[in-house]
């Protein structure tokens, strides 16, 4: 049971950062560059973005990217010194599944 939670954090720790990552917001659009010094706006927040929201879908699209991902690094691993490697990645993927797809069918 150890092992299976082992997986879960570690493939849900990913996935939340791919998530955070897709909602950022690309530096061109911050539109402060260029400005003089004087210009600059001053206060508290001001340096903060407005983040991407994601729709439910594009969520579900990463997290199929994120299983994806790791089957197919877990299909590369042929050698038997990485079964153990191979078994935690398709681990983590069955657990990514589980959540979009429901549980036992991944």
């Amino acid at each position: 049971m150890r092992a299976r939670d082992k997986a879960a954090v570690s493939a849900l720790r990913s996935t939340l950062a791919a998530l955070d990552n897709a909602e950022a917001v690309p530096v061109g659009e911050a539109g402060l560059r260029g400005l003089a010094l004087e210009q600059s706006p001053v206060g508290v927040g001001v340096t903060e973005a407005a983040r991407r929201e994601l729709s439910e879908s594009d969520a579900v699209q990463i997290v199929r990217a994120e299983a994806a991902e790791r089957l197919d690094a877990a299909a590369q691993l042929t050698s038997p010194a990485h079964a153990d490697r191979a078994a935690r990645l398709r681990a983590e993927a069955a657990v990514l599944l589980g959540f979009i797809d429901g549980p036992g069918t991944a």
